[in-house]
């Protein structure tokens, strides 16, 4: 009887081996998004262009 037992160990132990195959796997690319978001800096001019404006307004 432990020699039936073991035979179905084995036999359980070597399906599961078999199971995935020989095939390399599918592996997705991997996408990398990058930021394209500029500087801080795009509100700078905005901002020197309404203080001339503001200032020529008071004077």
């Amino acid at each position: 009887m432990k020699t039936f037992a073991l035979a179905a160990m084995l036999s359980v132990a070597a399906s599961a081996g078999f199971a995935g195959g020989l095939e390399e796997p599918i592996v997705e690319p991997v996408i990398i998004e990058e930021d394209t978001s500029g500087s801080n800096a795009g509100w700078v001019i905005p901002v020197i262009l309404l203080a001339l404006i503001g200032a020529a307004a008071a004077s």
